[in-house]
């Protein structure tokens, strides 16, 4: 199938073509019927599958055919909520290439950043808005939008919003949106509590899986390194000077103190690099982003939040400094590279109390990860978790003070 052969507009054609896609990926192959049929849509794919296209070019359709009807009045009827900034603005940036051609007018708001701008843009009016739950509730309180017009919602990334604690916000949202006319939600993953929020959200939803949603892009070259916890700084000095050099790299550290402390150590060693975590301001957080993606800087090292969902243009290693203890986090971790046809590796340093989750990770993938005996910092496969015993009193059990040995008669 060519997008010539969808059922779309012309200017959405046009915008499509002026990207350069010819070919629907499997997940917009299913997905973009269903939501010109007005479907409810319940869809899950692996991350850099075209997610974010699946949706954004036929709600365009469908804006579009509205704006062309004379009687047409202006007001917000769609909004896509996202749950990290990032996200948010890389979907709207999406959105603003597919509508080129139209008259379609799109925003976005998110926190971390002043309010001002923002109202401005909204003052000016929108067809259509991407937004962070927190920094849209905040705006709605505030009377600068208005939710009783929205006839469709998009709940993208549903995994990682419940995960990061927005279910709250969620459901507001929903209340607040008293006509909505569809509801579609897209995930990387649907996990139990993602099934409860579609169950109560949507209405004889359309299910669609593309690919098992726990599996590994095939298209990235995984490898595995058993190293003590001490070596992981050394071992990754190491593979910067001998396989990634100068190549573009996604470093994932589990905590914002990990990230900054691996940034340390590759700035103090002359590489070009920066960091993504919650700790960093929006304007800091977009900064390091964008360097990252004009190649100013060739090394990002990330949070899981910060890093999720993030379309970066030919990246060629992930490196999972840190392993996940949970197992979908690794699927969505890896697939940041091997995007859109491209072949791209994973490294990933495994010290003795992190076994457990490569056990995990490689249930889930039904793969076992190759190790990589090219290591100057080799772990013995059989090594045991370090186990910190705790130190009891260096005294006696049940010993006297001098004071009570004394027995002595106190003045006071």
């Amino acid at each position: 199938m060519h997008f010539e052969d969808l059922p779309l507009s012309k200017p959405i054609q046009q915008g499509i073509a002026e990207i350069g896609y010819v070919t629907p990926t499997p997940i917009q192959e299913k997905v973009i019927p269903e939501i010109l049929r007005r479907n409810d849509v319940i869809a899950s794919a692996q991350t850099g599958t075209g997610k974010t296209g699946a949706f954004a070019i036929p709600l365009l359709n469908l804006l579009n055919k509205k704006i062309e009807n004379p009687q047409y009045v202006e007001e917000l009827t769609m909004l896509i909520v996202s749950p990290t900034r990032e996200l948010a603005v890389q979907i709207e940036e999406n959105i603003k290439a597919y509508a080129k051609f139209t008259s379609i007018k799109s925003g976005v708001v998110f926190g971390g950043t002043s309010m001002q701008p923002q109202i401005n843009m909204l003052k000016k009016g929108l067809h259509i808005l991407v937004a962070t739950p927190g920094r849209l509730l905040d705006l709605r309180k505030q009377g600068y939008i208005n939710l009783d017009k929205i006839e469709i919602l998009v709940l993208d990334e549903a995994d990682l919003m419940l995960d990061m604690g927005f279910i709250d916000e969620v459901q507001k949202i929903i209340r607040l949106s008293p006509n909505l006319e569809q509801r579609l939600m897209f995930s990387a993953t649907i996990p139990a509590k993602v099934q409860d929020l579609a169950k109560s959200l949507l209405k004889d939803p359309e299910r669609i899986e593309v690919a098992a949603n726990s599996s590994a892009a095939p298209e990235v070259n995984q490898r595995l390194f058993l190293v003590p916890k001490p070596d992981k700084t050394e071992l990754m000095l190491y593979l910067m000077r001998n396989i990634i050099k100068d190549k573009s790299v996604l470093i994932f550290r589990r905590t914002k103190n990990g990230v900054e402390k691996a940034l340390n150590s590759l700035v103090k060693n002359g590489y070009k690099a920066d960091s993504l975590h919650g700790d960093k301001t929006q304007s800091d957080r977009t900064l390091a982003l964008n360097k990252f993606k004009n190649n100013e800087v060739n090394i990002l090292v990330a949070t899981d939040v910060a890093a999720r969902g993030l379309d970066i243009d030919l990246l060629d290693f992930v490196l999972n400094f840190d392993i996940p203890n949970l197992p979908e986090v690794y699927v969505h971790r890896i697939g940041r590279t091997g995007r859109a046809g491209n072949i791209g590796s994973s490294i990933s340093f495994c010290s003795a109390d992190e076994k457990e989750y490569i056990k995990s990770i490689e249930k889930l993938i039904g793969t076992k990860i190759p190790i990589d005996n090219e290591n100057p910092y080799p772990m013995d496969s059989e090594a045991k978790p370090a186990v910190h015993k705790k130190k009891g009193s260096k005294h006696k059990k049940g010993r006297k003070g001098s004071g009570s040995k004394a027995n002595k008669k106190r003045w006071y």
